[in-house]
């Protein structure tokens, strides 16, 4: 009696119009709407200014509407192609995913995400969604980027509504250009969705500002993955210059490289390094060194990817910004 009760509370009486409305257009749908499009069809019209005129009262408008639909609908050719959602699954903390994120993430047919996406952003998509694993580990992909991009099309063409599903934003250093490069190409629509970076996220919960007036005017992200012949092919004197943060994305496979790029350039040895593993997520780490020590804190600890080093002067107000230690440190006394 108590849950009914605060269902009853929740939902709107109005929703029972808009169910008496679907079955009234149930028949008719079935018959004029092919099976692989029905469901993107009842979300559409369930979801959109249908039930928005007919939760406000409009039944008139809300049925006028429908009817419009279900014409569309009928007349749409069966060859029409699906469309895929890019969508950036944030750092690892499903709870920082946007609201646009999460509503495709339920609306998707199939998911075809990495190796970066967590088991907690995971398990929102939609409970009976294929799904698709890409990998995309560091040299050991499950499938390379031009398999993964006629993947997409295949399943766009075949009517499907695909969730491109990447870690961090898919714009930075996650090849979302190339792939919508070759939607755009193959006349599939497509939509994006940025998410939260690993910089931000990783950087907000180690408590490490990227800029900081005492200590950063500016924020650089850099990929620290090293080419096949392991030359990061950067612009050293720039990187090294003071007075800025330097963010290394995949950076701790190429962690002598960076180190001695940086050294040689004039950065100073004593230049705080800060890696944070699994930022976000319930086993986050994160580890403290300086540029000089850096490689010997890698070599002698564990590292789980993915990792992200953080490099700057910023580095030092950790200690007295890491807000979720001082949190765990009250909660335990």
């Amino acid at each position: 009696r108590l849950l009914r009760g605060r269902l009853e509370s929740l939902i709107p009486a109005a929703y029972g119009k808009l169910a008496r409305l679907a079955a009234d257009f149930r028949s008719r749908v079935q018959h004029a709407v092919p099976e692989a499009r029905r469901r993107a069809f009842w979300e559409d019209a369930l979801q959109g200014a249908v039930a928005e005129d007919v939760l406000a009262g409009r039944e008139a408008e809300g049925r006028a509407r429908l009817e419009a639909l279900l014409e569309a609908a009928g007349h749409a050719p069966d060859d029409a192609p699906g469309e895929v959602y890019l969508v950036g699954g944030g750092p690892g903390d499903p709870e920082l995913l946007t609201f646009r994120a999460l509503r495709l993430m339920q609306q998707a047919d199939v998911v075809v995400y990495d190796r970066l996406i967590s088991d907690g952003v995971l398990a929102l998509v939609r409970r009976d969604a294929e799904r698709i694993y890409v990998g995309k580990a560091r040299a050991e992909h499950t499938l390379p980027q031009e398999e993964i991009n006629a993947l997409l099309v295949r399943l766009a063409r075949a009517g499907r509504r695909v969730l491109r599903l990447k870690g961090g934003d898919p714009f930075i250093f996650g090849r979302g250009g190339e792939e919508i490069d070759t939607l755009m190409a193959e006349g599939i629509p497509f939509q994006v969705v940025p998410g939260i970076t690993a910089a931000s996220g990783c950087a907000a919960y180690a408590g490490i500002p990227l800029t900081h007036r005492d200590h950063a005017q500016s924020v650089t992200f850099v990929t620290g993955h090293p080419k096949r012949d392991g030359d990061l092919r950067l612009n050293w004197p720039a990187l090294a210059m003071p007075n800025q943060t330097l963010v290394f994305y995949m950076g701790v496979h190429g962690i002598q490289a960076i180190r001695a790029g940086l050294l040689d350039h004039g950065m100073p040895p004593d230049t705080p390094v800060a890696i944070v593993e699994r930022g976000t997520q319930p086993d986050m780490r994160t580890h403290v060194s300086t540029l000089a020590e850096v490689c010997a804190l890698v070599e002698r600890t564990e590292i789980s990817p993915p990792a992200l080093l953080i490099i700057g002067g910023v580095v030092t107000l950790r200690g007295r910004l890491d807000w979720r230690g001082q949190a765990a440190q009250r909660q335990a006394g």
